[in-house]
């Protein structure tokens, strides 16, 4: 038995990116299928959640979707600094509870969801350009024909590797994270561990949900390290390593793993009838490995564009540019900067890490925020030089302007 739907967008993947762009594309009056392969949306979580406060407002995140943080504590092998601030400026997501609100505020708007919708095929027109999407459901064979495809599916890139635009990411982070219950844990505050011992090409975290429920995960970088995240996060939970022992009893609650693409933005990512949003196009922060703003901010482009495309009756690669042009002005510059200090990170020495948090340690709250977002504007970094004017600050200043 098989189906065939037709519609004017058809976006695979319901993450946060795909949610986002079918939410936009529909508020401007077009026809969306929202596809995901899994039972139901967010039934796998693959990331840790963090964000920042700044975006949960401007995308109108309800409240009881995150947790927020004031405090941001550093552990390397021989020292710990923490930047404390009035209020809040990170949040840590309920990720299951964000993106299914995601999805429900565009199911609001007519938008179509089809879930356990296995899509694996490209369906080309004589030009060889992307006309629908096909695979497997629920009633088998399963195709859907449309103006424009995004492809939304995240590191795996299904649509954009089905059609033979993208191989598989060769530089990206691993990450293994448990989601448990502890006895003791401070709701406003975050760690970041860094070193041989937590990490190596990477980082360990805990993340505060509230409730004395926390994330602790690590973070590695391939191909740079070999070390399995999971046995890795085992080792560290079970001998109680730095910040884990302020913890007490753990009980877990839920295992997280997930990968994130770390080769800055590589990818061109608009084609004839064809988009790409959120990890499939790269966008990504290579300084922490987030991305869930990019995601829902890009997706939302990504669906505006796509649906003023249609609606004009021209979807060709020009007519869908807009959305790489906006991408690629308000991050471009910002994410390959940003690349370069996690390059220079991930040489570091322990003692060299030990030294790196002194410098940390003397950064005001809204300057580590700017920093760790990557928000590597020319104004941000002349403030830094000129407030810190420690050799290693001004060697970050030069690094980041490519001097």
């Amino acid at each position: 038995m098989s189906e065939e739907y037709h519609y004017d967008l058809v976006i695979v993947g319901a993450g946060p990116a795909g949610s986002s762009a079918a939410f936009a594309a529909a508020k401007n009056g077009i026809k969306v299928a929202l596809l995901e392969k899994e039972n139901s949306i967010a039934e796998t979580v693959r990331t840790s959640g963090v964000t920042w406060i700044q975006n949960i407002k401007e995308f109108g995140i309800p409240d009881d979707c995150y947790n927020p943080i004031k405090n941001f504590s550093f552990c390397s092998p021989n020292n710990e600094a923490t930047i404390s601030d009035s209020v809040s400026r990170a949040a840590v997501l309920d990720v299951r509870k964000t993106y299914r609100w995601l999805a429900r505020e565009a199911e609001k708007l007519g938008v179509d969801i089809f879930i356990k919708m296995n899509i694996n095929e490209a369906i080309k027109n004589k030009k060889g350009d992307i006309v629908g999407v096909s695979g497997t459901g629920p009633k088998g064979k399963t195709t859907f024909y449309s103006k424009v495809v995004i492809d939304a599916t995240g590191f795996t890139s299904t649509i954009c590797k089905a059609m033979g635009f993208a191989m598989q990411w060769k530089r990206f982070g691993v990450g293994a994270e448990y989601e448990v219950k502890v006895e003791k844990a401070d709701p406003d505050t975050w760690w970041l561990m860094v070193g041989e011992q937590y990490s190596p090409a990477g980082y360990a975290w805990i993340f505060p949900l509230g409730n004395n429920i926390v994330r602790i995960g690590v973070g590695i970088g391939k191909p740079e390290s070999n070390v399995d995240p999971t046995q890795r996060l085992k080792d560290l939970m079970d001998k109680k390593i730095g910040p884990i022992k302020k913890l007490g009893e753990i009980t877990p609650i839920e295992f997280h793993y997930g990968l994130i693409p770390n080769e800055g933005l590589s990818r061109k990512t608009v084609f004839n009838n064809l988009i790409l949003v959120g990890d499939s196009a790269g966008q990504a922060n290579p300084l922490v490995l987030e991305g869930i703003r990019y995601a829902i901010k890009y997706g939302r482009v990504a669906g505006k564009v796509s649906s003023d495309a249609i609606k004009y009756g021209n979807t060709d690669e020009k007519s869908l540019y807009p959305y790489e042009a906006t991408w690629r002005k308000e991050i471009e510059s910002k994410i390959n900067s940003a690349g370069k200090v996690q390059d220079r990170w991930i040489g570091l020495t322990d003692s060299e890490w030990d030294k790196e948090l002194d410098i940390i340690r003397e950064l005001k709250p809204e300057e580590f925020i700017d920093f760790i977002k990557a928000e590597f504007g020319l104004s941000n970094m002349i403030k830094l030089a000129v407030h810190h004017p420690k050799l290693a600050v001004r060697q970050l200043f030069s690094l980041v302007k490519g001097e």
